[in-house]
């Protein structure tokens, strides 16, 4: 089986979908081959438990998708997507029952952090005023391939000299030191610290501000939305708007190369498909390089830096069916979309450590999903769809024993909250680090941001030392997946830079363009 085409797209998860998007728009002529049996990568849907509860496999809320210029540009509303948001963003309950709440209403989310300290609630104002000031350039900066030149300008000339720094500074610090430099009391940074745990930074780790900043800040401006319906509509969408060139059950096992270039693909019936322009990956950077490529194409020092490559913490995750809404006690829970808990702020920290010396946490700091309660159409009317996430140390071997004992953890710790809890569930099913990773190839170990977020695996570095962006060393193969900058999150910016790099690699300067890439790159590589 052979195909031509101008540009192949490996994997169709919402990066791979973005660049196809970008390309067809461009003109070009572009194939999708995915190896799983439906599209979407991390962006599924399916009815898990019983029938009539959707549940989304994997990823579920998408503050950076509301918010993405990439995202938003598809105006995928015209293709069916509808976001639908919470009464309250995110709750994080304390062991002792309280709750800091945020919510898109400004003046309760400034009154509940205010209950926590004398003062917070001006300066949560006070940060949220300066998220405003900095959103649409700071936004497209982080977005953009790295240095993101214009936007960076621009952003300096709203900051200043002066206010660039003191933003760099705070992207810099760790929660706890830009917590106790803001807020007199424990609860604003609760927030900032559980949205920073979204990745596998805990609150004393440098650079964690930035991520939970960012995330607390698109919460307040445009909350945690979902796809009605289920994370899937947003793939669903994607795809129609695509047309039909994605091709499912299709899985790539190796990139073409001769003379430095990348030819097309192969598919494991031995199928080829020739590419005229480029091929764009969808995968994590080792999986690209190492496995679809071969060290034989790419520089001694490159495949050297990707055994040092880092990933993040591995993921337990339990979805359930319930018959009714979780009975909080924290009443500032019920509303909420995102519910955290599993301890205060030094109880995170004791997590993160335990994760980081390779211990279990003996208490896991918890993620949970009220999907109902964001959406109706996710359940049987008077019912909820939950899940919850916790992280544990990579490399540890799950039996199928041990992933129920740490449901009944999960479950024991959201019933000291919510009394009744367990009596409303009808079914439930975990998923360990292995199942995780068998059902989707991309989350290799249970990671499920394709590399650590920690800052010496970011920007330049990401996803090793090099140019930070979508280009490799084989002409005209791009990194497409969210190892590339700026890493993980369903943004789509790893998909659009692939795209317009691929774009310029095949415009009226594109010859120049390769060697200006080459000549780079050998300076590192």
């Amino acid at each position: 089986m052979s195909d031509v085409v101008d540009a192949v797209v490996i994997g169709s998860g919402p990066n791979g979908l973005v660049a196809a998007n970008l390309l067809a728009d461009a003109g070009w002529d572009v194939l999708v081959l995915e190896a799983a049996d439906e599209p979407g990568g991390a962006v599924r849907t399916a009815e898990l438990t019983e029938p009539g509860f959707r549940h989304d496999l994997f990823s579920a809320f998408y503050p950076l998708g509301a918010a993405s210029p990439v995202i938003t540009g598809l105006d995928l509303e015209r293709h069916g997507l509808r976001w639908r948001r919470a009464p309250d963003v995110l709750a994080h309950v304390l062991p002792d029952d309280r709750a800091v709440v945020l919510s898109q209403d400004l003046d309760r989310t400034a009154a509940s952090v205010e209950s926590f300290g004398a003062g917070d609630g001006d300066a949560w104002r006070a940060e949220f005023d300066r998220w405003r000031q900095v959103r649409g350039h700071l936004v497209e900066a982080l977005m953009r391939p790295f240095p993101p030149v214009r936007a960076g300008a621009a952003l300096a000339g709203v900051l200043g000299v002066g206010g660039g720094l003191r933003l760099a500074r705070s992207f810099l610090q760790s929660v706890r030191s830009f917590g106790d430099e803001r807020f007199s009391g424990e609860g604003a940074p609760l927030l900032f610290a559980g949205n920073a745990m979204h990745t596998d930074l805990g609150p004393d780790q440098a650079g964690g501000m930035a991520f939970g900043w960012l995330l607390s800040m698109l919460g307040q401006d445009v909350g945690f939305p979902v796809p009605e319906g289920g994370a899937g509509a947003l793939t669903g969408a994607m795809v129609r708007r695509l047309g039909g060139v994605v091709r499912c059950g299709r899985p790539v096992t190796q990139v073409i190369v001769s003379g430095g270039r990348a030819l097309g693909v192969r598919d494991a019936d031995g199928g080829f498909v020739r590419a005229r322009k480029a091929v764009l990956a969808d995968v994590p950077a080792p999986t690209l390089y190492l496995g679809l490529v071969g060290s034989e194409h790419l520089p001694p020092r490159l495949v050297a830096d990707l055994g040092k490559f880092e990933w993040d913490d591995a993921t337990v995750k339990v979805d359930w069916a319930l018959d009714g809404p979780i009975p909080w006690t924290a009443v500032g829970a019920r509303g909420a979309g995102t519910v955290h808990l599993g301890g205060d702020f030094n109880g995170l920290a004791f997590t993160t450590t335990e994760i980081a010396c390779g211990q279990v946490p003996s208490t896991p700091f918890v993620i949970m999903g009220q999907m109902t309660t964001t959406d109706p159409t996710r359940s049987p009317a008077g019912t909820e769809t939950a899940w919850a996430y916790t992280h544990v140390p990579r490399g540890e071997r799950w039996s199928a024993d041990q992933l129920q004992r740490r449901a009944d953890q999960v479950e024991e710790l959201v019933e000291r909250h919510a009394p009744g809890f367990r009596d409303l569930v009808r079914a439930r099913i975990v998923h360990g680090p292995a199942d995780l990773e068998t059902r989707n190839h991309s989350l290799i170990g249970g990671s499920i941001n394709s590399g650590t977020a920690s800052i010496h695996q970011q920007l330049i570095f990401r996803p090793v030392p090099g140019l930070g962006r979508s280009d490799t060393p084989v002409d005209r193969l791009f990194l497409a997946g969210a190892s590339a900058h700026p890493g993980g999150g369903v943004h789509g910016a790893p998909g659009a830079n692939a795209a317009r790099a691929a774009l310029a690699r095949n415009g009226l300067a594109g010859d120049a363009y390769r060697l200006l890439i080459r000549s780079l790159s050998r300076r590192f590589h």
